[in-house]
Parts: structure tokens; C-alpha cells; sequence
């Protein structure tokens, strides 16, 4: 992280906080590289800073009201870019993070009744 602007760093140590109050409960660690989530032995979400934007992935799939609020800040399949020149939209960032769980939950129950089948 020391080769990212001191802006960049901020707003990565300000989606850390978030993510972190969203999911008390996940794993800090390094993935790929980059600072990482990860609850109940699945990976949560990626956040990484780079000179002109900080950047969340996977992007959980949601309902449409959620894909409309996240739009504006789509940067490919997956991946969602936020200008350092901008505020965070931090209530965003929470709500990403518990969709997130939510999807990991339902996975998890769905591959339980696959396995007891």
C-alpha cells in the first residue's frame, strides 16, 4: 500500500472501516495482492487503491434497485471504481458488503442441501 498516493490510502483505510463494521465477523488478509475480506472460509470482497480511483470486487448481483444505485460507478464485469476526487459514498460500500453476505449465505445453504441430498 505504500506505493499508492496518501489520498488513495486514506479512502482504502476508510473502506477497510466500513467493511469491517458491515461484517464484524470477516477475516482481514492479503489475496492477489490486495487487502481482503473473508467470512466463513469464502472470500467477501477485494478493495485496492490505485492513483485516480479505489476499486471494490466481486460486486454482489442484488436486486435491481441495487444495480441502479451502483451503475454510476461500474467499471466492468464485477467491478466498481470510486474517484479519488470524490466523497465515498460510504452508506453504498456498507450496502455492498451485506448484499455480499447475504449471497455468500445462500450459496452456503444451497451447497448444504446439495451435499444432504
Amino acid at each position: 500500500m505504500s506505493a499508492v498516493p496518501a489520498t488513495t490510502k486514506s479512502m482504502l483505510q476508510t473502506i477497510r472501516k466500513a467493511a469491517k463494521d458491515a461484517a464484524p465477523d470477516a477475516e482481514e488478509m492479503i489475496s492477489y495482492n490486495i487487502p481482503t475480506l473473508k467470512l466463513n472460509g469464502t472470500y467477501l470482497i477485494y478493495f485496492a487503491g490505485y492513483k485516480e480511483h479505489v476499486s471494490l470486487y466481486p460486486i454482489p448481483k442484488g436486486n435491481e434497485a441495487f444495480q441502479k444505485e451502483i451503475s454510476p460507478y461500474l467499471a466492468g464485469k464485477g467491478t466498481i471504481k470510486f474517484p479519488v476526487d470524490k466523497p465515498l459514498p460510504l452508506n453504498l460500500i456498507t450496502k455492498i458488503v451485506k448484499v455480499s453476505i447475504k449471497e455468500n449465505q445462500e450459496r452456503a445453504k444451497a451447497k448444504v442441501k446439495v451435499k444432504n441430498k
